[in-house]
């Protein structure tokens, strides 16, 4: 049987990337969507960044199936889209583990782990110098 929250046929799943983690909730219904408390057009503004996020869902035709709830904190936009697809992507394949094949191949379940590079010492940022002077 699938992990569930409070409610017995809640499916939950943690998508990261960069710096952006996303605790995603699938809950079967009508294709509701949250995100931190918002709708989706208000959150997610770039219709870009909306298809990245629910890709997992359209890919495996459970668009409408779920109501999906959101809370996602830290990093930018682009980077929380990612996160949620990845969150989301996590959740169906609890919710129905036949989907592991299809969510596989297209890359869903693979958490993107480029991170941005330390600054370091000695130097203005991760790879940039100080201006050198010959003379």
């Amino acid at each position: 049987m699938a992990t569930a929250s409070a409610q017995s046929n809640a499916f939950l799943g943690t998508g990261r990337r960069k710096t952006s983690v996303a605790r995603v909730r699938l809950v079967p219904g009508t294709g509701k969507v949250v995100i931190n408390d918002r709708t989706v057009d208000e959150y997610l503004t770039v219709p870009n960044q909306r298809t990245i996020a629910f890709q997992p869902l359209a890919e495996t035709q459970n668009v409408g199936k779920y109501d999906v709830f959101v809370s996602v904190l830290g990093g930018g936009v682009s980077g929380q889209a990612g996160a949620i697809s990845h969150g989301i992507a996590r959740a169906l394949l609890k919710a129905s583990p036949d989907l592991k094949g299809i969510l596989r191949k297209k890359g869903f379940l693979t958490r993107d782990s480029r991170m941005k590079e330390r600054k370091k010492y000695g130097q203005p940022g991760a790879r940039k110098r100080f201006q050198f002077s010959k003379r």
